[in-house]
């Protein structure tokens, strides 16, 4: 989900139809900040703009601290993102990935009730560089997180991130979603998939919706034409 210029889409397994499952989040006014800083420090200029980084635990803030670091260490060596400012990383990266959890927990909350969302397993499909899926773990360290990606070097990388962060609720799966999605150990096993910048639509469902269970979440993050 990108916080400016974004729209996040919701999509029920249960009775899929893109039409009626479209959520729309109102374009966030965010102008990037210029100033430099630390790997692990944002700036307090930049703290103004992380409004849903600032509702993170001290110890989450630092592992999100640690992600960044990593991500822009080994971005150096291998394709993971454009971005190559730490700023940006968090403004871009951090805040949109953490800005999929509101929707999300409503969602959850007036179909299932108050607590129904506390404890749930996560797919990214994709999830290249660990976005949105590490930082969703790190924000949520009672669910249970599954991160897939095809290419074997991403793979080490998040492997590293997942050492280096300490997080034990994160499992990471080498392998492409359409083929997944028809392994019996994945398919409707997943209470959550989310994908972010991975295809277009009508492909983003197919690589999708297998793996989540009856009347769970299929979450596609999107810009300003849904479809694409």
């Amino acid at each position: 989900m990108l916080l400016s210029n974004s729209r996040c889409m919701l999509l029920n397994f249960h009775s899929f139809s893109p039409a009626t499952f479209f959520k729309h989040l109102p374009p966030n006014k965010i102008k990037p900040t210029a100033t430099a800083f630390s790997h692990r420090k944002t700036t307090v200029k930049s703290l103004a703009t992380l409004s849903h980084f600032q509702t993170l635990s001290s110890r989450q803030r630092h592992q999100i601290h640690l992600y960044v670091h990593a991500l822009l260490q080994w971005n150096k060596r291998m394709n993971l993102t454009a971005v190559k400012d730490t700023d940006e990383v968090m403004e871009r990266h951090v805040e949109d990935s953490l800005a999929i959890l509101p929707p999300l927990r409503d969602c959850y909350r007036t179909r299932c009730g108050d607590s129904s969302h506390e404890k749930l397993s996560l797919v990214d499909v994709g999830t290249g560089a660990g976005l949105p899926g590490v930082v969703l773990a790190i924000a949520c360290p009672e669910w249970e997180v599954t991160l897939m990606e095809s290419m074997n070097k991403r793979c080490v990388f998040l492997e590293h991130v997942v050492g280096v962060i300490g997080s034990s609720n994160i499992q990471i799966v080498r392998g492409r979603a359409e083929s997944l999605g028809q392994n019996h150990c994945f398919r409707e096993q997943f209470d959550i998939a989310v994908a972010r910048a991975v295809a277009e639509m009508r492909v983003l469902a197919e690589y999708c919706l297998p793996l989540v269970r009856v009347g769970g979440l299929f979450i596609a993050a999107k810009g300003h034409d849904p479809e694409c």
